[in-house]
């Protein structure tokens, strides 16, 4: 079980499984983060959809939902920017929302590696 990617997979079941504190911890940190965003992208979608569908090539639902998910990746898309006031408030906002869960995201492991240290050192 020495082999890195043995030690990664080993390392992703024991956090799925919660099997200590920390690997809880790290669980629940990442599984609000993840319900987070989809409630989000999905409100945002809605908003997007309903301030540019007048204005811009945002026309559908799913045109919304596409460009949301991938501001919130940070990977832009092919849709030009809002037109609307309302549309670039919503873009600059799902980009600070991506920076925040990336630094939220990088603090949870920190976080996860500081405990499980202590864990694993602590005396018996």
């Amino acid at each position: 079980m020495h082999h890195p990617v043995m030690r990664v997979l080993r390392g992703v079941r024991m956090t799925l499984r919660a099997e200590t504190a920390a690997h809880a911890e790290l669980r629940g940190r990442i599984t609000g983060v993840v319900l987070l965003t989809i409630v989000l992208d999905l409100l945002a979608a809605l908003a997007g959809w309903l301030l540019e569908r007048h204005h811009g090539e945002i026309t559908t639902f799913g045109n919304a939902l596409f460009w949301t998910t991938t501001q919130m990746l940070t990977v832009s898309s092919q849709f030009p920017n809002p037109l609307t006031t309302g549309g670039k408030v919503l873009d600059v906002a799902l980009e600070v929302y991506a920076l925040v869960v990336v630094t939220s995201v990088a603090g949870a492991f920190a976080s996860f590696f500081h405990h499980r240290y202590r864990e694993q050192h602590a005396p018996e």
